[in-house]
């Protein structure tokens, strides 16, 4: 995938080693030339000096060819104006953009720009909002600890029981949708055709539920 990273202030330089480390093409945007010492001297991806918002500087940055975004700026204005330019303007498939306000940030997501607090597991997170969108989650709550998640259940678990994606303390079924129908299953409810999945999940155990569901 190609990742454009605006920002490179310790979770951005953070992000960027951790795509790069997951095999992905980076682009890292800052207006400070000296920002991109924290990337290292082996760092093998591209670095772009300018505003962030700037459409020169995105285009350069390759936004038109960008499979995903992270706005981590130390501005919540200026990220969440690179999210909305990526989104509306460059049709940007994956958009993350990081707020410092928790309020905001509530705010942006229900307006369906993907948010995201500074919390210790940020690097993380943004990783897995970035990568991983057969996993989109609905809402989070709390400080982001616990994430609401809707998936079509995939072929491989087609006739099992809904033990079989229960984790407890971890991941679990909240409700399924049937046939234009939501009901809360119980453990032992066989998993049919086309059912559209409730989950509970814990962000520390998305890699577990991806397991699960066989991606």
């Amino acid at each position: 995938m190609q990742i454009l990273i605006v920002g490179c202030g310790r979770v951005g330089a953070g992000l960027a080693q951790s795509m790069i480390l997951r095999g992905h093409s980076v682009t890292v945007v800052d207006k400070d030339p000296l920002a991109f010492e924290r990337l290292g001297d082996k760092f093998k991806g591209q670095t772009v000096t300018g505003v962030g918002f700037d459409r020169d500087v995105l285009l350069k940055a390759g936004i038109e060819r960008a499979d995903g975004l992270a706005a981590v700026t130390a501005s919540d204005e200026s990220n969440v104006l690179i999210g909305q330019i990526a989104q509306q303007i460059f049709r940007v498939p994956r958009v993350v953009a990081r707020l410092y306000d928790p309020r905001q940030a509530e705010i942006y997501r229900r307006l369906g720009l993907p948010t995201i607090a500074p919390i210790p597991w940020g690097i993380n997170r943004i990783a897995e909002m970035l990568l991983y969108s057969p996993l989109d989650a609905v809402y989070s709550l709390g400080n982001g600890e616990v994430d609401l998640v809707e998936i079509e259940v995939p072929q491989t678990l087609v006739g099992r029981p809904v033990r079989d994606l229960t984790l407890p303390g971890e991941i679990h079924v909240v409700a399924i949708s049937r046939d234009g129908k939501t009901f809360l299953p119980t453990p032992g409810a066989t998993l049919q055709e086309r059912d559209v999945l409730h989950l509970a999940t814990l962000t520390t155990s998305v890699s577990r539920l991806r397991e699960l569901l066989g991606y």
